[in-house]
């Protein structure tokens, strides 16, 4: 029995299922969306927001010019950059306008996501439930940072605008009125 360890295993030994995790927030982090299974996206919640934590509790550190820092503050950062490092990989490729273009992952991670998430105090991402896949009938799941639209503090769907199901069902009624109407005539 596993009683009192937690995470999932996947079916792997260790050192396959630390690199998959190491590769999908390397992922997350680099295009900030990413479509994986349902328990894949659960765990990787936990890895990288541990990462985002770590960032951003260095505060105004994280992110400040090296000149502006003290030789203290400067060690901090260092400190935890390499702490990150250890397990995130340095660079990643993503496709802007069609033409790859090459990011720092740490830099990315202290710079702009420390500095996104500053005043929130954790959740740093979403999962959203797609359906099953085809091939395999695996559960599927959209896993994405939250962007600065989200106010901090607030519970779930709040500060996001109400979706509107009525219209949608009024809709399909008329393209099946309209399919239904096609075929006959």
């Amino acid at each position: 029995m596993r009683h009192r360890n937690a995470g999932r295993q996947f079916g792997r030994n260790t050192s396959h299922r630390r690199a998959m995790l190491r590769a999908l927030t390397a992922n997350l982090l680099a295009h900030e969306r990413i479509e994986t299974t349902d328990a894949k996206a659960k765990e990787l919640r936990r890895v990288a927001e541990r990462m985002i934590t770590r960032a951003r509790r260095l505060g105004p550190v994280a992110y400040a010019p090296l000149d502006k820092l003290s030789i203290a503050d400067r060690a901090r950062r260092q400190a935890v950059k390499q702490q990150v490092g250890k397990f995130l990989r340095r660079f990643a490729v993503i496709h802007e306008n069609g033409e790859p273009k090459k990011i720092d992952l740490i830099e990315k991670l202290f710079l702009d996501l420390a500095k996104r998430y500053a005043d929130r105090p954790g959740g740093y991402t979403r999962i959203i439930k797609l359906g099953r896949r085809r091939g395999d009938n695996a559960p599927m799941a959209i896993v994405e940072l939250l962007s600065d639209e989200v106010a901090p503090g607030k519970g779930k769907g709040e500060g996001e605008p109400e979706k509107k199901a009525a219209p949608k069902k009024a809709a399909k009624k008329e393209t099946k009125k309209e399919e239904a109407a096609a075929e006959a005539g």
